[in-house]
């Protein structure tokens, strides 16, 4: 298992509807993710800035890289776009981590 990280920026006063969009997560976008090989996916808010840091665990061949061009993604990151920043597609502005540390 590879694990990434990366950042993510919230939109100021977005914090209460991005955890309960997410506490209703769409069942099959969590099987779509699941099927795309995403493992132990978890966000966290620094409030302060409203940078969001992601972490998840993925196989090696894992089906990520054809997670943009599914409609039930474009329809998800379509339905967050007003609560972070986004790119021109609707998907979040994401920014990855080089790992420097990991105690096991």
């Amino acid at each position: 298992m590879e694990q990434i990280a990366f950042t993510m920026q919230l939109r100021p006063g977005c914090a209460d509807q991005y955890r309960h969009r997410h506490d209703t997560l769409w069942p099959e976008l969590a099987v779509l993710l699941r099927a795309a090989g995403i493992r132990d996916y978890s966000i966290f808010l620094d409030a302060e800035s409203g940078k969001l840091f992601a972490v998840l665990r993925r196989p090696c061949g894992h089906g990520m890289d054809a997670l943009p061009q599914h409609p039930l993604m474009q329809r998800w990151w379509h339905s967050m776009a007003d609560l972070m920043e986004t790119a021109a597609d609707d998907s979040p502005l994401s920014f990855a981590l080089q790992p420097m540390f990991h105690l096991t």
